[in-house]
């Protein structure tokens, strides 16, 4: 257990974003910093800079860092913990763990944005007690990760959920799609810019009842049954912009159940549906907190 004195870092790197925090947890966030994302240099000079203000008096312990990617999580890789082939104009290939640990002289802990989050949610949120899950973000981007086995999902590199095939019918929705690799995968139909685009309208500004919201759980239930068939999840959690429409969740929850048609014999997507595809209960903190907790992993607290 840590000393009232001792406290862990948390950086949630986005693309737009930073969030940094200094705590030991949901109820013990002592100090935290929201800044915009500009160039490595400057932005990670800035995270360190709160950190060295914000622990004046403590002990920092580690620090946990969930990034936006593509990433390198392996801790046995030469460029561990760098950002690697990202499009966000001068990150790729940046030594971002190795820019905070030289920096501030302590472990650091790093992965995926999403699989953070999962991280969080397991600690202190929706997943508490639970084995296998997933997290899935849908915002300016579609992102998942989560635990298998109570683990962190890791592999060749790491989960890239958002960009499934799925189905396409383009006499029903002629979008070509937004992403730059696949055009039409998952997070190029269904992410918020691919609404945008799709719409000349942001996803907030459009009402409730607009057909593009039952485009848009159709495209996110073909997903979630992709995960259902293939990871078997305790539960789905959620998060990101897009699903800050709160409407949406009976949506994708009644198309889940209709793409399924009974196949999956259990009660949690049979019976108890609402309680298995689920906002995340730590809600915008989940990846700030995510890695604290990471941080606190890494030192074995």
């Amino acid at each position: 257990m840590s000393s009232n004195n001792q406290v862990y870092g948390g950086i949630e790197a986005g693309g737009t974003k930073f969030v940094c925090a200094v705590g030991t947890g949901p109820d013990d966030i002592r100090s935290s910093i929201t800044f915009p994302t500009t160039y490595p240099e400057e932005t990670l000079e800035k995270a360190v800079s709160f950190f060295r203000q914000a622990t004046k008096g403590l002990t920092l312990v580690a620090i946990g860092i969930a990034s936006f990617g593509p990433v390198d999580p392996n801790p046995l890789s030469p460029t561990y913990g760098y950002i690697t082939s990202t499009p966000k104009p001068g990150w790729a290939n940046t030594n971002f763990a190795g820019y905070i640990r030289e920096s501030l002289g302590v472990p650091v802990g790093f992965d995926t944005d999403t699989n953070v989050a999962a991280l969080g949610e397991h600690r202190w949120g929706a997943a508490v007690g639970l084995e296998t899950f997933i997290y899935l973000t849908v915002g300016t981007g579609i992102g998942g990760g989560g635990l298998v086995n109570g683990k962190l999902i890791h592999g060749m590199l790491h989960p890239e959920m958002g960009h499934l095939a799925i189905p396409h019918d383009k006499e029903e929705d002629p979008f070509e799609g937004w992403c730059k690799f696949h055009k039409d995968c998952l997070e190029g139909l269904a992410s918020g810019p691919a609404i945008e685009s799709r719409w000349g309208v942001r996803g907030e500004n459009l009402p409730a009842d607009h057909p593009a919201w039952q485009l848009e759980a159709k495209y996110l239930a073909f997903g979630l049954v992709n995960y259902i068939y293939t990871l078997s999840p305790q539960r789905i959690i959620m998060g990101g912009g897009v699903m800050q429409q709160s409407h949406l969740f009976p949506l994708i929850r009644q198309r889940v159940q209709h793409l399924l048609n009974g196949y999956i014999q259990a009660d949690d997507v049979l019976q108890r549906i609402d309680q298995y595809i689920v906002p995340p209960k730590l809600g915008t903190r989940a990846g700030v907190l995510g890695a604290i907790a990471l941080a606190q992993d890494t030192v074995g607290d």
